[in-house]
């Protein structure tokens, strides 16, 4: 299978092939076309080239809603069981028929098919079904009359999730299925999508999702040009990348010791023979005919080496690519371990109500929390971004504080990623490139043609290029690659400063050492 948009190859002689039972999870960096890929086996899109052959029960999370502003929670749960109730009647009739024409082959075969499909979809138990996955993915409380267009954004992706389960199509083609989700709706999506019998390919930034639900991962890895399957989790699949890369690097290495032995084999090979030996005892004879012995078994061997050098040349493995690897230091170091931002009183109408917090220099603090409890509110206080309806937030004086946002905006699209920088980064910053958050293939292309996650890469370049004091991050690992995200764990570990980040990430909050807030309903529990 090949695609291209204009002059950007995204897939070239792809093959990827599922069968009922197995769960791929589609991992590589930000652009590589995992998106792209679950279109074309969706049938979103056409190949250019190849074919793709799906099961006529093929569904797909779409990214917005294909239901009209004015359809309601009802008409989607409705449609969702359409195919299922339609199932339902046709079965009776042909449960009917076979009563009247119990030897008719054709009754028997449609009845027989029919009652394959209604298993494989669990059909019996379609209503109790469809009431158990809204429950599960925080949805029962919400009147199924209302209108699509009066949802929140993650509502509306709850929803399309959910019609999905309710569904249970042969083959389930999910983009961040756990964008929207809490802990618990993602654990029971987990828990639902290991319970079908048919095919799931899921794209997914999320570590442990892909770890407790892949049977299979699937690396779209632009350094080797194709897609890479290894069998198990993503436990697994890590494993296997690191062998692989060291094998990589040996081989690499022992071929450019061979390449070198070669060459200076046909240099040293050649000057062999002393063409100005002077002939003993005036045997001119002897000396033609040994000379030009000498001479062809050294052509020889200068042929061979060359022949050698040649044929690995041709084929050896490039040189592995350096991967993107963070290298920067995320804060400053403080001269003392001091509060750096009190908060007194705070209140935040309908958002946040916190009493008392106080932020030290060498604060590491992870705050945690369902959606809406608040968590982005407390950051942007603390920043000075948001001034608070009540209360007081006291900052020490000299403190630097820098917060990543999770919305990351600039104002010109036509600039590149170099020429915000340099003028935003002060004196003798480090470099861009050095940095290690941006491939320098994209340092000089338009923001208006980087990804959300590169541009929230040049956003925390530009806090760290002057690293703050008190660096506030929300929802880091947000839209960035796996690769990426494990580099910036672990240099949110040795940060000397004081960090403060809000996450979702079950892998992170698994790894955290340090301090943990919870906010529920914008107070802390």
């Amino acid at each position: 299978m090949a695609k291209s948009y204009g002059d950007r190859q995204v897939f070239d002689g792809t093959s990827l092939s599922a069968s009922p039972g197995q769960r791929i999870g589609l991992v590589g960096e930000n652009g590589v076309g995992k998106s792209t890929l679950l279109r074309l086996l969706a049938g979103v899109e056409e190949p250019d080239a190849g074919e793709v052959r799906r099961p006529a029960d093929c569904g797909f999370l779409w990214q917005e809603s294909p239901f009209a502003p004015d359809a309601t929670v009802q008409d989607v749960v409705d449609d969702s069981l359409a195919e299922l109730r339609a199932a339902r009647t046709r079965l009776d009739q042909l449960t009917a028929e076979l009563e009247r024409r119990p030897d008719d082959a054709d009754v028997l075969a449609a009845y027989g098919d029919q009652i394959e499909w209604a298993q494989d979809h669990d059909l019996w138990d379609a209503d109790r079904r469809a009431e158990l996955v809204l429950a599960g993915l925080g949805l029962a409380a919400t009147d199924r009359s209302r209108p699509l267009a009066t949802l929140s954004g993650g509502q509306r992706s709850r929803l399309g999730l959910a019609g999905l389960l309710i569904r249970q199509p042969r083959a389930m083609l999910l983009d961040e299925p756990t964008n929207h989700l809490d802990d618990e709706a993602v654990g029971f999506l987990e828990e639902r999508l290991r319970g079908l019998p048919g095919v799931v390919v899921v794209a997914s930034h999320d570590r442990v999702f892909l770890d407790e639900v892949c049977t299979d991962i699937v690396d779209l890895d632009p350094t080797r040009g194709t897609a890479s399957r290894y069998g198990g989790a993503y436990t697994e699949y890590l494993r296997a990348k690191r062998r692989e890369r060291i094998r990589w690097q040996e081989q690499y290495a022992a071929e450019q010791v061979q390449l070198d032995e070669l060459r200076e084999a046909v240099r040293t090979t050649a000057r062999a023979v002393n063409h100005a030996r002077t002939i003993r005892d005036n045997n001119k004879v002897g000396y033609d005919r040994h000379g030009g012995r000498v001479q062809k078994q050294v052509s020889r061997r200068v042929r061979d080496a060359r022949q050698r050098l040649d044929e690995l040349t041709r084929d050896q493995v490039r040189e592995p690519p350096n991967p993107l690897a963070f290298a920067a230091t995320l804060t400053g170091s403080p001269a003392d371990d001091r509060v750096a931002v009190s908060l007194s009183g705070v209140a935040v109408a309908g958002r946040l109500n916190v009493d008392r917090l106080d932020v030290s220099t060498s604060e590491r603090l992870l705050v945690t929390g369902p959606n809406g409890a608040g968590k982005s509110t407390l950051l942007r206080v603390i920043a000075g971004r948001l001034v608070p309806d009540a209360g007081a937030v006291l900052r020490a004086g000299g403190v630097r504080i820098g917060l990543l946002e999770q919305e990351v905006r600039f104002p010109d699209d036509e600039q590149t990623p170099r020429q915000v920088y340099d003028a935003a980064a002060g004196p003798d910053p480090v470099s861009l490139a050095q940095l290690g958050l941006l491939a320098p293939r994209d340092v000089d292309r338009p923001l208006g043609r980087l990804s959300v996650g590169q541009r929230r890469r040049l956003a925390l370049a530009l806090l760290v290029a002057t690293p703050p004091d008190v660096l506030l991050l929300d929802e880091p690992t947000n839209h960035l690659s796996l690769s990426l995200v494990e580099e910036l764990e672990d240099a949110l570990r040795t940060a000397p400063g004081a960090v403060v980040v809000a996450s979702h990430d079950r892998w992170l909050r698994r790894g955290w050492k340090g301090a943990e807030l919870s906010l529920l309903n914008g107070a802390i529990v």
